[in-house]
């Protein structure tokens, strides 16, 4: 007689991303907003491959955050090549921001000491912001780059509120990984 009881997946472990984003306007914080996201599938079949098959790492000075600016709800299927969204390009950076997280503590990761900051500029005046993305690989820094054969998405956010940018406006983004066995 088998006394085990098999529980679903989403009862037996968790993988969550928290998006704490900041949006600041004339040097005073108009706007604090705390997301989920969905690790796609990409994302955790890169964690799988790094940790039981011999899979190669994706290096920490190779993580970027992207944003977006259409109205894109995050599906498993989306990939680093596919994203379905369109990213948002227009701000003072020539490159995507690096997610460079700290320490591992307690099952988690974050950014907090180093936040994601995009900086708008005047032909982004009036754009809305509607979400991000976490992505690795060689040459994820480049803005819309969707070509990058090692390029990988992590996961993706839809926020709560999109945020309606104006120029000099500025986002600061903190992603927080954390795991868990429920």
């Amino acid at each position: 007689m088998n006394l085990y009881k098999e529980k679903p997946l989403w009862e037996r472990s968790l993988c969550e991303t928290l998006w704490h984003t900041e949006h600041w306007r004339r040097g005073k914080l108009i706007d604090y907003t705390v997301d989920t996201n969905l690790c796609v599938y990409q994302g955790l079949d890169e964690i799988l491959k790094i940790m039981f098959t011999g899979g190669t790492q994706i290096a920490l000075a190779n993580w970027y955050i992207a944003i977006f600016n259409t109205n894109t709800t995050p599906t498993n299927a989306m990939t680093y090549a596919v994203p379905v969204y369109t990213e948002e390009d227009e701000y003072d950076s020539a490159t995507r921001p690096a997610w460079q997280g700290g320490t591992v503590a307690s099952r988690s990761v974050t950014n907090d000491t180093n936040k994601a900051t995009f900086v708008f500029n005047s032909t982004s005046d009036g754009n809305t912001i509607y979400g991000g993305t976490l992505l690795g690989g060689v040459g994820a820094d480049v803005k819309g780059n969707t070509a990058d054969a090692d390029g990988r998405m992590y996961c993706c956010s839809l926020f709560t509120i999109g945020k309606l940018v104006e120029d000099n406006d500025t986002l600061k983004i903190t992603i927080q990984i954390s795991t868990a066995d429920a």
